[in-house]
């Protein structure tokens, strides 16, 4: 909630329409989707009554491309003091879907202006955005329920809410920008005035807060309403807005209103809201904002006034109509009579309409699924439904505001049921089938269009029918590669359907390799319940193990199954050593749910094993080793069904796992640069750091002539003192990039440091001596350029002062003695030029370069 003190706008001070004859104050562009690519365009503008520049109609641009078109005078109302409010409507139909920008520009702003200067002379402009996208669907633009136009007081905050009200439920916010005239371009002597301690607006509430005016005068503002849909920008509306300050002998009113809240459908949000006057003046309560203008429903606050103190109270009973994800936001305003201009205080809040949960929840099992329905919602405008299941029941009981199902609950969203009336949802787990013994619970949530969702539906929970073992353990009691031993337990079934299956009864015991599932029989036990079984001779060091228990109906000439558990497979631990720490991994498939894995390591003193830590995780390091040395492992699982009558915790532990760390982990890549003279590459690099370096032994640079290309080996350091290399190419270059990786002392490579990158420009590609001597002494007898790197050829060509060409070569050493390339004669001393293409390597590819200038020749 944001609260500020501002003035009245209907009690604009005669001062300002007898000082100047003003004409557009302020105004705004909002438009309408009336169906397919036709909408309304309203422009609304506020002016000085008696100015002879009043307009019935004004040229609109609608952005599309088509001449500009007249739209004429809808709704014109004449306030006191001078100011005229206009309406301007018009329809237009655009082509397609694209982006528009709807304009007026008008040459008479009012004059008078303090932060526009000359502000008669300057137009006055304001625009909005139009976006039309099959994609996000149609869309009006903002209405803005509070007027443009306004007052306050000199030392005193000033607060203005455009009040915006989105009929399609879109985001909303707002940017304080500059005013704009000719052509829409930003007025360029444009100022924002001056303030004792702030000016600027909240891009969520619309709050324009000016604390406090330092001048008396008129002062214009542009406000940026922007929508939002799906996190899309979808259309904006400019408003250009003046201010008149003035100064006052007043205290503003005091307003006091609740904070932002709720209400759902069908229900009443009653609250009151109060206000104070310091002076003791009679104060005017009202409100604005888009609840009172739904129909049906709307919300009411009277307007009502009293002397000193005043209260009104906001009630509404929300209809369906109203739901949206986005809230609406109201303004309290509590205004008092003062002279020169009305001190009020603003109070904006936002309320958010809920649509009720969905009720009548059941859940029903039918074989390996459970059928989840419930009763539409009570409002129409719901899409669909979303569907929630946790396994065992929560204590989420939906607050007041809260829409959907927090994540925290341990609900997880596990389908989208699309219509308003399709509400039964089968659940078979994605086709897996559900698991017997779990106790599954659900909720509902109704959604909307545009992301709004219900409250929660009340939890339903059951269990598929317990007419099959439900497997408890798989654990392993012995770890040896010949005699291990893996025990199974299950609860036995106590729903079998007797008429389909009379007995007697037997179970047969299935086991797969692992993970797997190619299940063999291995096994069978006749009592119902026997419940227990343990399996020997197994290799429980190098794998674990998979098992089902099978229901079979036993009755002579009438066997069959009934039914099998689902499958549960033992912890099974897999070793990574590595440098001074072991990683531990595991991932049990288990139709129960593990929320905890304890780590035990055995003393080496005791040979007990010892708790180290529990995890939620599915793997573990052990840190702080000694490489070399073997440690053993074992981990226990707790898991629950979530189920009465069925074990809980359930205790399995892994095999016995041992390992020994060793060091296979190379260094932390070392930091380096690259610094060049422009004729050599010089690759420095540090030591990596003691905690991940400490055995260093050498390092590696590589090099590739571009990003993109492959890297090369070019350099094998042998000692980790050895932090430098000289990289000189052939041909000459300093074009390319390098990286740089350490070794240590047992030959693990580590990871290769961040590219870096020597391009041409650091250096002078190409540079020509303006003088030589080709006299045969043996000393700079040939012209030659400086020395140079990253050159691939040159298109040289050299010309005496009358313009004839003496020499032209593309070898970038020219090696020019002075000869004339046609006479094979001695050229004359003297001044000659030349024009030079300097094609040269870089890090994107071959360049050219231009160079012209002149050489003397001297004998």
């Amino acid at each position: 909630m944001k609260k500020g003190i501002a003035a009245l706008l209907l009690i604009w001070p005669l001062l300002c329409g007898s000082l100047y004859a003003t004409h557009n104050r302020a105004g705004e562009i909002t438009y309408r989707h009336l169906g397919g690519y036709t909408y309304e365009i309203t422009v609304l503008t506020y002016t000085f009554t008696p100015s002879l520049a009043n307009r019935d109609s004004l040229k609109v641009s609608w952005g599309d491309g088509s001449p500009l078109e007249t739209v004429f005078i809808d709704k014109k109302i004449f306030l006191p003091n001078n100011v005229r409010y206009n309406t301007y409507v018009g329809n237009h139909t655009y082509p397609g879907a694209g982006t528009y920008i709807i304009s007026m520009e008008d040459p008479n702003r009012n004059g008078g202006v303090v932060n526009i200067p000359n502000s008669v002379n300057v137009p006055f402009y304001i625009e909005s955005k139009l976006i039309i996208n099959p994609f996000i669907g149609p869309n009006s633009s903002p209405v803005l329920l509070a007027p443009p136009i306004d007052n306050a007081c000199l030392g005193y905050p000033f607060m203005h809410n455009p009040t915006a009200n989105d009929p399609d439920g879109d985001s909303l916010s707002y940017k304080l920008i500059v005013c704009k005239g000719e052509n829409g371009k930003d007025i360029g002597n444009y100022t924002f005035p001056g303030a004792s301690a702030y000016l600027g607006i909240n891009p969520v509430t619309g709050d324009f807060l000016w604390d406090a005016p330092q001048l008396i005068g008129e002062f214009n503002f542009a406000l940026l309403i922007e929508e939002w849909r799906y996190g899309v920008e979808i259309g904006y509306v400019i408003r250009d807005m003046q201010v008149y300050v003035a100064s006052c002998n007043n205290k503003p009113p005091v307003i006091s209103a609740p904070k932002d809240t709720c209400v759902v459908v069908g229900t009443t949000l009653t609250f009151v809201v109060s206000a104070t006057d310091p002076n003791n003046e009679a104060i005017t309560l009202s409100a604005e904002g888009g609840p009172f203008n739904l129909n049906p429903s709307p919300a009411t606050f009277p307007d009502v006034t009293s002397i000193g103190s005043v209260s009104g109270t906001f009630n509404w009973t929300p209809a369906c109509n109203a739901v949206r994800k986005q809230p609406y936001l109201v303004t309290f305003k509590a205004q008092d009579p003062g002279i020169p201009v009305n001190l009020f205080d603003l109070e904006s809040m936002f309320i958010t309409v809920i649509a009720p949960a969905p009720e009548t929840l059941q859940v029903n099992p039918v074989g390996f699924s459970m059928v989840v329905d419930w009763s539409a919602s009570p409002c129409s405008g719901a899409s669909g439904y979303s569907v929630y299941r946790k396994i065992g029941p929560s204590n989420f009981v939906p607050g007041p505001c809260i829409t959907g199902i927090p994540a925290w609950t341990g609900y997880k969203k596990i389908a989208t049921v699309t219509g308003l009336n399709n509400t039964i949802f089968i659940d078979d787990n994605n086709g897996k089938g559900l698991v017997h013994g779990l106790n599954y619970c659900y909720r509902i949530v109704a959604d909307f269009p545009d992301g709004a969702q219900s409250l929660a539906s009340d939890e339903a929970c059951s269990q598929l029918k317990r007419d099959v073992p439900v497997i408890t353990h798989v654990s392993v009691t012995r770890t040896d590669d010949t005699v291990g031993m893996m025990l199974v337990d299950w609860v036995q079934p106590i729903e079998i359907d007797t008429v389909i299956a009379p007995g007697p009864y037997k179970y047969h015991i299935y086991r797969a390799v692992g993970t797997g599932t190619n299940f063999q029989l291995i096994d069978s036990l006749p009592a119902l319940t026997d419940t227990s079984y343990t399996d020997q001779n197994l290799n429980t060091v190098d794998t674990g193990y998979t098992y089902r228990i099978a229901l079979l109906n036993d009755e002579p000439g009438n066997r069959f199954i009934v039914g099998y558990s689902s499958s549960a497979s033992s912890v099974f631990i897999a070793t990574q050593p590595q440098d001074k720490q072991m990683v531990l991994a595991w991932s049990p498939l288990t139709p129960w749910e593990n929320y905890l894995y304890t780590i035990y390591r055995r003393n080496p003193v005791t040979l007990l094993y010892d708790s180290l830590t529990s995890t939620t995780e599915l793997s573990y390091t052990d840190h702080g080793l000694n490489n070399g040395t073997d440690y053993c492992y074992k981990v226990m699982s707790t898991g629950t069904y979530g189920a009465p009558n069925i074990t809980d915790p359930l205790l399995n532990w892994s095999q016995t796992a041992c390992n020994a760390p060793v060091d296979n982990i190379g260094p932390c890549p070392p930091d380096f640069m690259v610094e060049t003279d422009c004729l050599e590459n010089s690759v420095r690099w540090g030591r990596p750091p003691a905690d991940c370096g400490a055995d260093i032994a050498g390092y590696e640079v590589w090099y590739a002539p571009d990003p993109d290309a492959d890297f090369v080996l070019i350099y094998t350091a042998v000692s980790p003192n050895d932090t430098l290399y000289l990289h000189a190419m052939q041909p000459a270059s300093v074009v390319g990039c390098y990286k740089i990786r350490g070794i240590d002392t047992v030959g693990n490579k580590g990871e290769f440091s961040a590219m870096y990158c020597m391009d041409s420009e650091h250096c002078i590609i190409y540079r020509i001596p303006n003088v030589f001597t080709p006299n045969g002494d043996g000393f700079n007898d040939k012209l030659t350029p400086f020395p140079y790197a990253s050159v691939e050829k040159i298109k040289l060509r050299i010309m005496n002062r009358w313009g004839a060409e003496v020499f032209q070569t593309e070898n970038p050493d020219i090696l020019w003695d002075g000869t004339h390339q046609q006479t094979g004669q001695p050229v004359s001393a003297g001044v000659y030029y030349y024009v030079c293409e300097v094609l040269f390597t870089s890090l994107k590819g071959t360049r050219s370069l231009s160079l012209n200038g002149i050489v003397h020749v001297l004998y």
